[in-house]
């Protein structure tokens, strides 16, 4: 046999209030699309460090290396190595142990990472 729940705990299906749920703010939705709109029309700003091209990835898959094996050969982690082969900067240090990861001698630098400012 069931019992029924307290009178407090009874729900009830109100058609007008399922319908204001579903109805967007029409205020709230006009400025989410302009905040949309702006973002999309301005440039995003580069990091301090800004995003240069460099040869890393290039040279470390023609070696067959994966970003865990060089990270791992260079001391550093695999974060460190994605975002130097995406361009953005990194101390000379990296670059160093990057070099000697890939096997490169610290001449081979420019070719690389390319010329410094």
């Amino acid at each position: 046999m069931r019992v029924p729940p307290p009178s407090s705990q009874i729900m009830t299906y109100d058609p007008e209030a399922n319908e204001a749920m579903q109805k967007p703010n029409a205020l709230a939705a006009s400025a989410s699309d302009a905040s949309d709109r702006d973002r999309a029309s301005k440039p995003k700003a580069n990091k301090k460090s800004g995003n240069k091209p460099n040869n890393v990835r290039k040279i470390r898959i023609e070696r067959m290396m994966s970003k865990a094996e060089l990270a791992r050969r260079a001391n550093l982690s695999v974060l460190t190595i994605d975002r130097v082969e995406k361009g953005f900067g990194c101390r000379m240090d990296t670059k160093r142990k990057i070099l000697e990861a890939l096997g490169l001698r610290l001449a081979d630098r420019v070719r690389v990472f390319g010329e410094e400012e």
